[in-house]
């Protein structure tokens, strides 16, 4: 049996499918999805979809007439409940069995849920999906009032797009800045200046304690023992890799699914790819988990390679980023464990890159309205090479001469 069962629908899903077919692989595949439309782009849900610059149609990452084309079955609206490694089968919510010779899980990431209580009440959403995009939209409305809770991008970018659409907005974030994960404090302050100059209510240090109804709407208690009375809030407080499946399976899994350079799991038939996989790489000489869509992408093309008997090592260097309101953000690296900062250009005019130093090599950046120097950085920082200080803040000159 030569049959390539892909278990997911987001961007790494849909790029293993195509790849394979590239790649050459003659055998079936299937495409297992537990959502009722084909696989689709996740990051303009908080952006572009939310102001409808960008509709449902382009929302699609392949559309139907090339999975027909590359005889990819997709299977939608059913989810895999269960994986049988010793005869290499899935089952499926409709109780059929259906066998593999190789297995791709790209299951992604579902949001940290909110425990509180109140949590359940019908005000509190989620943004992962379709659904849950058409949910909030439907909900949020010219002068009405949304809290975000949290502070990182997914929070931030739902904020901007919600007071373009005219809601008013509050935002709660428990630590002392925004971004205190992935960012230094002039980042940070950045984008706590750009919010405030955008009319959101940012409250820091401000955890949430309850939620309850009131006839005219809901009612957050804060830790401080104050209320906020509002028509709808959205929960961004971070992700989990879904590895449930692959656990029940007896797969190693450690903050996702453990992989190999190749994307391959402790189990020689299984692949995982995307949000899902904890991979190695080589420039930060650890394993990662990157919730990413070049990375989605660029496994997806690793598995269909290694899978069609053609070795390929996944290696590439990780980038993000980011809309809110006439601000681009492009980020090149992790910048964890770097020990000096330096800014090129200037952050009132939002149009600088902040680069991120350790011993002396950059090791990350992030660029705001700067393309230029995204793209040599994403280019030259897994090199490792030592920069002159002088240049990088100096913007009459090239830092990468």
């Amino acid at each position: 049996m030569n049959s390539v069962v892909i278990v997911g629908g987001g961007h790494a899903a849909a790029e293993a499918a195509i790849a394979l077919r590239i790649q050459g692989w003659e055998g079936d595949i299937k495409l297992i999805s537990d959502e009722d439309v084909l696989p689709y782009q996740r990051p303009p849900l908080s952006k572009g979809y939310f102001h409808n610059t960008v509709t449902s149609a382009q929302l699609l990452i392949k559309k139907q007439a090339l999975y027909e084309k590359a005889n990819v079955d997709v299977m939608l609206g059913l989810s895999v409940v269960a994986i049988d490694r010793l005869s290499q089968a899935i089952t499926v919510s409709s109780g059929a069995i259906i066998g593999y010779s190789q297995l791709i899980i790209a299951t992604g990431a579902q949001a940290r849920m909110l425990n509180i209580p109140g949590a359940e009440l019908p005000c509190v959403s989620y943004l992962r999906t379709l659904n849950d995009a058409n949910n909030i939209i439907a909900n949020i409305k010219n002068n009405s009032h949304l809290l975000v809770i949290g502070g990182g991008y997914i929070g931030l970018e739902i904020a901007a797009s919600a007071r373009k659409l005219g809601a008013r907005v509050t935002i709660l974030e428990s630590f002392e800045r925004v971004l205190s994960r992935v960012t230094n404090e002039q980042m940070s302050g950045f984008y706590q200046s750009l919010h405030k100059d955008n009319g959101v209510d940012l409250k820091l240090n401000t955890g949430i304690e309850e939620i309850h109804a009131t006839e005219d709407g809901y009612v957050a208690t804060l830790n401080d023992g104050s209320n906020i009375n509002f028509d709808h809030t959205v929960v961004g407080i971070g992700v989990i890799p879904n590895t449930g499946l692959a656990e029940a399976a007896g797969l190693e899994c450690d903050n996702g699914i453990v992989v190999n350079e190749y994307t391959l799991t402790s189990d020689p038939s299984i692949y995982a790819i995307g949000d899902v996989s904890n991979h190695p790489n080589e420039f930060y000489a650890r394993n990662i988990r990157l919730e990413s869509v070049p990375n989605a992408m660029e496994q997806a093309k690793v598995a269909a390679a290694n899978i069609c008997g053609k070795p390929k090592i996944h290696n590439s260097f990780p980038w993000f980023w980011s809309d809110q309101y006439n601000v681009k953000l492009q980020t090149a690296g992790l910048s964890q464990g770097y020990d000096e900062t330096i800014v090129r250009g200037d952050m009132a005019q939002k149009k600088f890159a902040l680069f991120y130093l350790k011993e002396g090599k950059i090791i990350a950046v992030d660029a705001i309205n700067s393309p230029k120097d995204f793209m040599k950085a994403k280019a030259l920082i897994p090199q490792g090479l030592t920069v002159s200080k002088d240049k990088l803040a100096d913007i009459t000159k090239n830092w990468f001469d």
